[in-house]
């Protein structure tokens, strides 16, 4: 199982996933502050399990493959070295008992098994309760995406003219950004009418400076978002970020 002294949290790779699940459930463990990947691909999950290998697989185990070829595939991936840490679960898309006593008598490395039928919230609820119970998260709170500097900067209202940045990674508690000359902003400073500019989507917030740090022999200051940022903002960063996080994920296992 997980180590538990793994604070960055555990990527979770669903296989195969329905479109019920790729489509709704996966999007909410997304608000659920959950890192999850969509794969489709059996060469390129085990190559995502080589790369980091102490994640959590969720095989959809009625989906796409035969069950021999389902059960050849997790034995494989189990019996690998390189990704020997993996905690496995499964998804079925029916509630048949003697198909989950199967999987579950059969891997006893297993770390839950859910039932992914019309009842989405109950599917949800399931799997939050493998992942939770896998360590999913560690001491991780906040799932924090380091940004690309091409289209997601800032716009910060300093003296009524707004001062252009770049933002160098962000979450829904608050964001980094260094600016081309230094606007020399105070620690504590508020501001309000922040624009945030994440691919083209553009969001309206405001924030208070958090400090400042050096990177690159630049100053990178930290923003806190204040507790008037509403839900859909955070929605929108969150989706954002899974969106990214998971094209990041496609090019490097191309």
């Amino acid at each position: 199982m997980a180590d538990d002294t793994n604070s960055l949290g555990r990527k979770v790779f669903f296989l195969h996933p329905s479109a019920l699940t790729r489509n709704r459930i996966i999007d909410e463990l997304a608000q659920e502050e959950f890192e999850v990947y969509v794969i489709k691909d059996d060469l390129k999950i085990k190559q995502a399990l080589e790369l980091y290998p102490n994640s959590i697989l969720i095989a959809s185990i009625n989906e796409t493959m035969k069950e021999n070829a389902w059960i050849e595939l997790i034995q494989s991936i189990h019996d690998n070295p390189l990704v020997g840490k993996v905690d496995i679960g499964f998804i079925a898309s029916s509630s048949d008992e003697e198909t989950k006593k199967k999987y579950t008598e059969l891997f006893d490395f297993n770390c839950g098994y859910a039932i992914v039928k019309s009842d989405v919230e109950k599917a949800i609820k399931q799997i939050v309760v493998i992942l939770n119970n896998a360590n999913a998260k560690g001491r991780r709170k906040f799932i924090r995406l380091v940004t690309d500097k091409e289209n997601t900067t800032v716009n910060l209202p300093i003296n009524g003219v707004y001062k252009n940045g770049n933002i160098r990674d962000i979450s829904i508690v608050g964001f980094s950004c260094a600016f081309d000359v230094d606007p020399g902003l105070s620690k504590n400073g508020f501001y309000g009418n922040i624009q945030l500019k994440l691919q083209g989507q553009l969001l309206k917030v405001e924030g208070i400076v958090f400090g400042f740090r050096s990177d690159d022999n630049e100053k990178v200051y930290v923003f806190l978002f204040t507790k008037r940022v509403d839900g859909e903002i955070q929605t929108k960063i969150r989706k954002y970020i899974q969106t990214n996080l998971q094209n990041k994920m496609d090019e490097g296992l191309k």
